[in-house]
């Protein structure tokens, strides 16, 4: 579970309770009406299911949980295993590493690793593991898309609400008593198109940006190690390429673990 995420989402709920509490005369039932969070919710997910088609709407679900229960990738083991492979095919030739390809987990080493066994063109190799790097990089995009969607409509059907509510409160201005509540209805709304997209879509989706730029710098730490190896570059040499990709407090960490 990401922390993080959890930890916030609660923490901007908390803070907007706490300001509830601490006002004058607080009522956390002034601030619930249903109508305004059928309008807001229901309409930005009807919004985004007229903005894509139903395949990808059906990813939503796993985007949510990505979010929530990421599967999180170091970088550090990564360097450690194609170092490994690196020493193997140096000592044994690359032929070796067949021998090691049922203990690969991750399928995007796999495939590198089957290719350079296979002894496929290191220009090919490349072309196609790029290719597959922005296949990914597609499919996170698209459910970082929904999510921004989700926070651009959100903010947009709360003013909908608002205008809805100010229009039947007009339409019954012969009660002078009902206009402060119709106006605080009506402005629930607003209030909830912006807790909406600012608290879960928008959050949600620079989430989602920030894991895939840590998952595509894995995938060209990977990309490189692996033409490395295939080269026949020593393994030495391909370990303190890769750890530039590290920070530098980490990458002291592994100078003085491997010394």
């Amino acid at each position: 579970m990401d922390k993080a995420t959890v930890g916030g989402t609660l923490m901007a709920f908390g803070l907007l309770a706490l300001a509830v509490m601490l006002a004058p005369g607080g009522n956390f039932m002034a601030f619930w009406d249903p109508a305004s969070a059928a309008v807001v919710v229901g309409g930005a997910i009807a919004a985004t299911c007229i903005a894509f088609p139903v395949g990808a709407l059906l990813l939503i679900p796993g985007v949510m949980m990505k979010v929530i229960f990421p599967k999180a990738q170091d970088l550090k083991p990564v360097i450690r295993q194609l170092v490994e492979f690196s020493e193997i095919a140096r000592r044994d030739g690359i032929l070796a590493l067949e021998s090691k390809t049922d203990e690969i987990e991750d399928p995007f080493i796999l495939l590198g690793i089957q290719m350079a066994v296979d002894g496929t063109d290191a220009e090919l190799m490349e072309a196609v593991l790029r290719t597959e790097m922005e296949a990914i990089s597609a499919r996170h995009k698209t459910g970082k898309s929904l999510m921004e969607t989700g926070g651009r409509y959100a903010p947009a059907f709360g003013m909908i609400g608002t205008l809805m509510g100010l229009i039947i409160m007009l339409g019954n201005m012969d009660d002078p008593a009902a206009i402060g509540p119709g106006m605080a209805v009506a402005l629930i709304t607003t209030l909830y198109g912006a807790m909406v997209s600012n608290i879960l879509f928008l959050p949600f989706a620079d989430k989602l940006s920030f894991y895939t730029r840590g998952e595509m710098q894995i995938r060209e730490v990977i990309v490189r190690g692996i033409l490395s190896i295939q080269d026949g570059d020593n393994p030495r040499v391909l370990e303190q390429k890769l750890n530039t990709f590290l920070p530098v407090n980490q990458r002291e960490v592994e100078e003085a673990e491997a010394a």
